[in-house]
C-alpha cells in the first residue's frame, strides 16, 4: 500500500471538536473478552474497528498491573483505555490524545461501560499532572505524524514511566515492521537508554507489527 492510498494523517490524527449526533454510530466491538457495543466516528484512528496493530497488542501484552497509574498514549476511541480499564478495575486509566474529538469518545465509550476509572486527557496543560507517573503505558503510536512529532511525544512519555518492577510494568508498543519498529527500537535505544534509564526489547512479533516493551530502571 503507498502513501496514496492511505487516509489522511491531519484527518486521522488532528480533527477537532466533538463529533455531532450525524455522525457519531454505534459499533459492536470486543472489549477484554466481552462483546459490547461503543460509539465511533469519522475523524479519529480506524473508525469502526479495531485496527489490526491494536488487536496485536491487546492480545499479545500482559495483563495490566491492577493498581496505580496506566496510560493510553494516542487513545482513538477508546479501544486500548477501555480494555485496561476493564482488566485493571483499581487502576486510573489516563487516556490520552491531541483530538477532542477522540477524547470525547473515549469518555462516551467509558461512561456507555460503566468504566468509572478512565480519565480522558489532552498532553497540554490541564491534562495529566505532572506528578503522575505510569506503572505501564500502552500506546499504537501514530507513526505517520512524522519522527519528529513521534520521537518527542515518546521522549515526554516515556519519561513519566515509573521504575519497572514487575513482568506487567513498562511501555508497550505496537508497530507495524514495514513502518519502522525496528528503526525506532534503536532511536529509543540510542537517544533514551542513557537520558532515561530506559531499556527496549521485542516482546513479540505477529501479522507484520512488532510489540515493543521498554522498561525503566530508574
Amino acid at each position: 500500500m503507498s502513501d496514496a492510498d492511505l487516509p489522511d494523517v491531519t484527518e486521522h490524527y488532528f480533527t477537532g471538536g466533538p463529533a455531532t449526533d450525524a455522525e457519531r454510530r454505534t459499533v459492536s466491538v470486543r472489549i477484554a473478552g466481552r462483546d459490547v457495543d461503543v460509539e465511533v466516528a469519522p475523524g479519529v484512528f480506524s473508525p469502526g474497528r479495531i485496527d489490526p496493530g491494536t488487536r496485536v497488542l491487546l492480545h499479545e501484552a500482559p495483563t495490566p498491573p491492577p493498581s496505580g497509574d496506566l496510560l493510553d498514549l494516542g487513545c482513538g476511541w477508546g479501544p486500548i483505555a477501555l480494555t485496561l480499564a476493564t482488566e485493571a478495575p483499581g487502576a486510573t486509566v489516563w487516556a490520552v490524545d491531541v483530538s477532542e474529538r477522540a477524547l470525547d469518545l473515549t469518555r462516551r465509550n467509558a461512561a456507555r461501560l460503566g468504566l468509572a476509572n478512565v480519565r480522558a486527557a489532552s498532553p497540554g496543560p490541564g491534562g495529566v499532572p505532572d506528578d503522575v507517573t505510569f506503572a505501564a503505558i500502552w500506546s499504537n503510536p501514530p507513526i505517520r505524524v512524522g519522527k519528529q512529532v513521534l520521537h518527542g511525544m515518546l521522549r515526554t512519555w516515556l519519561a513519566r514511566l515509573a521504575p519497572t518492577s514487575s513482568d506487567a510494568d513498562g511501555a508497550w508498543l505496537v508497530v507495524q515492521k514495514n513502518l519502522g519498529a525496528d528503526s525506532l527500537a534503536r532511536w529509543i535505544t540510542e537517544e533514551l537508554a542513557g537520558p532515561l534509564g530506559v531499556r527496549v526489547v521485542r516482546a513479540a512479533s505477529d501479522k507484520g507489527y512488532r510489540v515493543l516493551r521498554v522498561t525503566r530502571d530508574r
